[in-house]
């Protein structure tokens, strides 16, 4: 059983609460990946190892996998890539993805880039063919087609020293409570959301509340 095939095949999902992992979507990041033939072919544009070689088609879809969760650094992929070994199978270094991003040149980036336009073009294929064309999703009934999703939620930053406008927060740190909005991955999904931090502004005092009348207000 190698890297790329056969790590979901003892899966299973229980509701004992035991064996509990976080982020556990990160099965269907992986198998989307795989499914989609996108690992079998990166591991023709990476070189092949010997006995030990970790894989670097697995290094880079599981580095992709780990931004996706939001790592921000290679360790603290590493360190996401050791919390799913019970799920995607051994974790790697963080050593490791410094080598494997060290080899990719610019012959192998472009190389990278025409794999994921062909995977990406089958897979719209694949939607294309699928009874009912693309799942676009419904609420309340409703068809949200050509729809520019934004969600808008408020997050804890803490600060270590009196900053402008930094105070108690309502979960007993210090720092700010801004409050921040998210787009689909379009342009104008992009331009919504900064047009809305722009209104709403970036820094607001830390005791804030956006639940209450003072968001709607706003």
């Amino acid at each position: 059983m190698s890297e790329r095939t056969g790590w979901d095949r003892s899966l299973v999902v229980g509701a004992d609460g035991k064996g509990l992992v976080g982020h556990a979507g990160v099965v269907l990041l992986r198998r989307l990946a795989d499914r989609s033939g996108l690992t079998g072919a990166l591991a023709g544009v990476f070189p092949a190892g010997g006995p030990g070689w970790r894989d670097r088609a697995v290094v880079f879809v599981q580095l992709a996998i780990s931004i996706a969760l939001g790592a921000r650094s290679m360790a603290e992929a590493e360190q996401l890539a050791l919390h799913h070994e019970r799920v995607t199978g051994p974790g790697v270094s963080d050593s490791t993805v410094h080598r494997t991003l060290s080899s990719c040149d610019g012959y192998r980036l472009a190389a990278i880039a025409r794999v994921r336009a062909r995977v990406r073009r089958m897979v719209w294929s694949w939607l294309a063919l699928r009874p009912g064309g693309f799942p676009w999703l419904t609420v309340a009934g409703k068809r949200l087609h050509n729809w520019v999703i934004v969600d808008l939620d408020a997050t804890v930053i803490t600060a270590a020293s009196k900053k402008e406008q930094a105070r108690a927060t309502w979960k007993k740190t210090y720092g700010f409570h801004p409050l921040a909005a998210w787009g689909n991955g379009t342009d104008v999904g992009r331009r919504i959301c900064g047009c809305i931090l722009a209104c709403c502004q970036l820094v607001h005092l830390g005791h804030s509340c956006y639940t209450g009348v003072g968001l709607r207000g706003q």
